[in-house]
């Protein structure tokens, strides 16, 4: 007799070669293909053992409670700010991320838009596009070499920075829940105090209620007039009124952005400015990560459901 396919419930779209793979090993329902939804989970919730859901969508606790024999919540990135850990470890669910997998990414797009920033790459990009360099030179940018970095979040993704950063022999410093002694870098127990000793603030915190909100007026006011501010993070991070109030008023220099607070929508006055560098939240977003990240989805299933 063959054994009955595992049930398990997409909640947010996913990468079509992971939705197949899924389909393949086992029994699978899309959340979001369902007319009404929680007349869906009230009548087949039960038998659901497995979901999978990205990072920044997450489960809300409505869901889970329709779902009483789920085992496992399998995440599509590293973020865990937007699942109720309290009622996933109440309720013995196991919630399993893709850890180590996007560390590399997100920490090269941390570089490029810190290099994107300060030397105005995509502002000269559009001069020659648009024919400027016919009629004079360029203006100058800012040099990355030799800067004093700040990173606020010093877990994977801020050593993969601090690795980085160091081959262009820039001062490192950081600020984080907990002093690591076995890193080579200045320790700051709060960010307010690394963000008055810094060049560049790169944003590597964990996103959640603790961090949201942070990077605010107080700190934009802290750092020096031409710093730079980099978020490769969570939108959440930073008090965006705040930034943009900040990038308006010359108190920083620039910003350089892969996430936002409400996305995909993204307020018309950044959009504006010339002395900030945009990104999609693309930080993993290369053929080989997000292969390996369905890779590891798949694996963090079967690990709680075989």
């Amino acid at each position: 007799m063959q054994q009955q396919k595992p049930r398990v419930l997409i909640l947010a779209p996913v990468m079509d070669s992971l939705t197949e793979q899924l389909e393949q090993q086992f029994a699978v329902d899309k959340y979001t293909d369902q007319q009404n939804k929680d007349a869906f989970l009230v009548s087949n919730g039960k038998g659901i053992v497995g979901l999978v859901t990205r990072g920044d969508v997450g489960v809300d606790n409505s869901v889970l409670e329709c779902l009483p024999d789920l085992k496992v919540i399998s995440v599509f990135g590293v973020g865990t700010d937007a699942i109720d850990l309290s009622y996933t470890k109440k309720h013995n669910i196991q919630v399993e991320i893709t850890r180590g997998v996007l560390t590399e990414d997100v920490a090269d797009m941390a570089m490029a838009l810190m290099l994107a920033t300060s030397r105005n790459l995509c502002q000269a990009d559009h001069f020659v596009r648009e024919g400027k360099w016919l009629e004079g030179n360029f203006p100058l940018s800012s040099k990355i070499s030799g800067k004093r970095l700040g990173i606020f979040g010093m877990g994977q993704i801020g050593q993969a920075i601090a690795r980085r950063a160091s081959g262009f022999d820039m001062h490192i410093s950081y600020a984080s829940n907990n002093e690591k002694p076995e890193l080579p870098y200045r320790f700051y127990p709060d960010v307010k105090q690394l963000a008055a000793q810094i060049d560049v603030l790169m944003i590597a915190v964990s996103g959640g209620s603790q961090s949201a909100g942070v990077i605010n007026a107080s700190i934009f006011d802290t750092l020096p007039d031409n710093a730079l501010v980099v978020n490769i993070s969570r939108g959440s991070v930073i008090n965006q009124q705040d930034l943009m109030t900040a990038l308006q008023n010359k108190k920083i220099s620039g910003a350089g952005l892969d996430v936002f607070a409400e996305e995909p929508r993204v307020p018309h006055e950044l959009i504006a400015m010339d002395n900030v560098v945009l990104q999609p939240h693309v930080g993993s977003g290369t053929h080989e990560t997000r292969q390996a990240m369905s890779e590891k989805v798949l694996a963090n299933l079967h690990k709680h459901l075989d």
